[in-house]
């Protein structure tokens, strides 16, 4: 591990607004907030807002400051990234922001039943190949309804045809509420300054012409989840690496 990574991960311990729990204590002694924080750590009643997959941050951040009636909560299990937020928010004194390391497979063990009002997936690795893996599957989905309120809401931004396309039928298929959806969303039409934030990795497929994709539902409760069939073409760019996908698209023009 980099000199810079460690020294992050050593910033970000004396960071009274993140917290990265080692899955051996997590084990052992559970997680005190868990159900409690709004009363423990936010001292308010506002509502929760997640952001999972949260990178840098910028969107937690960006959130936070134009909604400080909410409290948001950055989660990522990679600590160098998320300390750019995590500084940020610290020096700017916001105090409805907080930030946590862990994998969002355990988010369970942190947060308790109608906890969470809101949840914001920016820009996830589409897992082409691996249907568990997508943050958007069945099978996150009922992760996800054990911790938000009855009519929680679920953000999707991305980059990814492929990602937004299996997302869209997946919620087709549930039959869960759609509340805004397009698949270009910077000639939608819609003014809205959430939706101008824009992270780090927006930021590098706007400047290679993609469009940025953009879905909004209702997480309802169901029985049983059915997960979609049907055949999406994959995103060719992705298969070159991010940092190659530039050079493919400018091949394919």
């Amino acid at each position: 591990m980099g000199k810079n990574k460690l020294s992050r991960f050593a910033d970000m311990e004396n960071y009274p607004h993140v917290f990265q729990y080692p899955f051996a204590a997590l084990k052992e002694k559970g997680f005190g907030l868990k159900g409690k924080w709004n009363e423990l750590f936010f001292k308010n009643n506002n509502p929760i807002v997640l952001e999972l997959g949260c990178g840098k941050g910028e969107y937690t951040v960006g959130l936070a400051k134009l909604f400080p009636e909410k409290n948001f909560i950055g989660v990522d299990i990679k600590g160098a990234r998320m300390w750019s937020g995590a500084k940020k928010s610290l020096e700017d004194n916001m105090t409805n922001v907080a930030f946590l390391r862990t994998h969002i497979e355990l988010i369970t063990n942190f947060f308790e039943e109608n906890e969470v009002s809101e949840i914001w997936i920016t820009f996830p690795d589409p897992q082409m190949n691996k249907v568990n893996k997508r943050m958007t599957s069945t099978r996150f989905m009922k992760t996800y309804r054990q911790i938000l309120k009855p009519q929680g809401i679920v953000h999707l931004k991305t980059d990814s045809n492929f990602m937004f396309t299996y997302t869209s039928a997946m919620v087709a298929e549930n039959k869960l509420p759609v509340l805004f959806e397009t698949n270009d969303l910077y000639h939608s039409g819609l003014v809205d300054d959430v939706l101008n934030i824009q992270t780090h990795y927006e930021q590098q497929w706007l400047s290679r012409g993609l469009t940025i994709k953009y879905l909004k539902f209702e997480c309802l409760d169901r029985e049983q989840w059915i997960e979609p069939e049907v055949e999406i073409e994959q995103d060719p760019y992705r298969s070159y690496g991010r940092e190659n996908s530039g050079k493919l698209m400018q091949k394919n023009k």
